[in-house]
């Protein structure tokens, strides 16, 4: 049985809080990344300005660059896109599993082929202005693109797009683990694609422009005369991109032969082997991770962030091995301090085996960003909790009487109403019922006396709010709305069950029925309330001579023992 400890915020005892490379690799590719993405943002919106005129558009451009063509601009830019780019190439290298997800092929590619794309660009522009005294304008630059070398204007219209998505890949991967996102990520989306939109139709009209004045004579000699190209500029602009491209394509090769003179090395060893849950054995290559292993051999396993220990939905229980595993460094120690991790649980995604290792997934295939926020030891565990089960008395009646849509409103202010006093009280709403539901307290923290307590106050707030809805609805109501509520106090498994992509954190056992039993003798019993003894004990109940009621419950050979309420007392300190 688990009990988790009360979220400090540090990482659990035993963990190393030492900066990894890993981290520091993280950290550099989130900064560079950023960098970067500030200069294209400023420079597509530059080309916006093409949309109003050519001399607008230039004097924006002067503006907007002039941070990034100062020297700490350039030297940040340059270093900005040195540690991206090569941190590129090692992440090909350091994967022991080049099974990717889809979204992270497609990052991976876009990001090795946008040097392919702006290769010549970058070459003609800012190294050419920097060792061949040229100085291109938006009027010279677009003559090239659309009147010279059409194509040319083709290939950047593509490196436009395939920066921008690049980015928004990356930029949504990395916020979507995030609580707030959700709710900003329709404007994110419409600003995401708004700005290379207006970009691209700038581009358009300022090659428009320049085509329109390309038909007055020596108008495009006198453009390329005001920059200082010539022919001979321009072979020499094509051999350094042709030479550059040739880099590229070698340095791309580098990472992937690497990898092939590593596996002949690595299949003399012994490796450690990988018992899954599901009953297969693997192999674990040298320094590969867990969810490396699992998906080089086709086994699903959740990752929300592509293995960046941002989401914990790739979480495992090591059943076996665990002593033989390094703590947790950094990045990992936060993560898991973050969800309160339960004893032997890790990121499948850290975790990289040296020894035979046994584990259990925790969360499913298809789990989502908000499954990742869910506490450690909600996957299923068998834990102390209390079940408060509560139910509308009378609903039927109420649904003869009125119409359905006005049952329905009436319901939903019920509904509101209980879910409120759950969350003024620190419950989980777990399940509908129908006219009812069933709540549990007590699922965070290391004392189950305090769920009980609880559990009792959110009873008290129910009550409450319910005469306050009564009273709101005075005029609509026949006679008032009345609930009746079981609570009860044992070991129950409580997980994240149901079918894929609706799972729901709740409970089952014999204390979930035991409840439900409670809740229903309300009714025989004439009361609001029936806690259970145990539950009573644990909150602290002055029950004074209140009598101590029995009662069979369905399935279960011996009876359960509890107090009716009507109006529940204090509990004890």
């Amino acid at each position: 049985m688990t009990i988790l400890a009360p979220s400090t915020g540090e990482a659990p005892r035993g963990t190393s809080l030492r900066p990894c490379l890993h981290t520091i690799r993280g950290n550099l590719r989130l900064a560079s990344a950023l960098v970067m993405l500030a200069f294209v943002v400023c420079h597509l919106t530059a080309h916006s300005l093409l949309l109003i005129s050519l001399p607008v558009a230039e004097l924006g451009l002067t503006l907007l660059m002039k941070p990034w063509r100062s020297n700490a601009g350039t030297a940040l830019l340059v270093t900005a896109f040195l540690v991206h780019y090569l941190n590129a190439l090692w992440s090909i290298y350091v994967k022991r599993s080049l099974r990717l997800s889809r979204w992270e092929w497609w990052q991976l590619g876009l990001g090795m082929s946008i040097p392919v794309l702006l290769l010549a660009h970058v070459v003609a522009t800012r190294v050419a202005e920097q060792f061949l005294d040229v100085n291109f304008y938006y009027s010279s630059i677009l003559l090239v693109y659309w009147k010279l070398a059409p194509w040319r204007g083709i290939l950047q219209a593509a490196a436009l797009l395939a920066v921008w998505s690049h980015a928004c890949i990356g930029i949504h991967f990395w916020l979507r683990t995030k609580a707030w996102y959700p709710d900003w990520r329709v404007v994110m989306f419409a600003v995401g694609l708004l700005l290379p939109t207006l970009a691209l139709a700038g581009f358009v009209s300022g090659g428009n422009q320049v085509l329109r004045e390309a038909r007055n004579a020596g108008f495009v000699e006198t453009s390329l005369g005001d920059s200082n190209v010539t022919q001979e500029t321009r072979d020499r602009i094509s051999d350094w991109a042709a030479k550059g491209l040739a880099i590229h394509v070698a340095l791309v090769l580098l990472p992937f032969a690497a990898r092939g003179v590593r596996s002949l090395v690595q299949r003399r060893r012994r490796p450690p082997i990988l018992s899954h849950a599901g009953g297969r054995n693997l192999i674990v290559l040298p320094g590969a991770t867990v969810l490396e292993t699992l998906r080089e051999n086709g086994i699903a396993h959740a990752s929300v962030c592509g293995g960046r220990a941002r989401c914990t939905t790739c979480r495992i229980q090591v059943t076996r091995g665990l002593e033989e595993l390094p703590p947790p460094e950094r990045l990992e120690a936060k993560a898991l301090a973050r969800i309160e991790a339960s004893p032997g649980m890790r990121l499948a995604c850290q975790v990289r085996p040296t020894a035979d290792i046994a584990v259990t997934p925790l969360c499913a295939v298809d789990a989502t960003a908000a499954d990742g926020r869910i506490k450690g030891g909600l996957e299923g565990s068998e834990r102390l909790v209390t079940v408060v089960f509560v139910d509308l008395r009378g609903s039927t009646t109420l649904g003869e009487s009125k119409l359905p849509y006005d049952v329905l409103y009436i319901l939903n202010l019920f509904f509101h109403e209980m879910t409120n006093a759950l969350i003024a009280t620190n419950g989980h709403y777990s399940q509908f019922t129908g006219d009812g539901l069933m709540a549990l307290y007590g699922l965070h923290g290391n004392d189950p006396a305090t769920g009980a307590v609880d559990a009792l106050r959110g009873a008290r707030e129910m009550l409450a709010r319910l005469d306050q809805l009564n009273h709101q609805l005075r005029a609509e109501l026949a006679q008032p709305l009345r609930i009746g509520i079981g609570i009860h106090f044992s070991e129950a498994i409580v997980g994240s069950m149901g079918p894929p992509g609706s799972q729901i954190i709740t409970a089952i056992g014999d204390t979930v029925n035991t409840c439900a039993r409670l809740e229903s003798l309300t009714k025989e019993f004439n009361c609001s309330v029936i806690v259970s003894r145990r539950a009573a004990e644990m909150a602290g109940i002055n029950v004074g001579e209140r009598t101590l009621h029995d009662a069979p419950v369905k399935g279960r050979i011996q009876t359960v023992q509890f107090y009716t309420f009507d109006g529940l007392p204090d509990v004890a300190a």
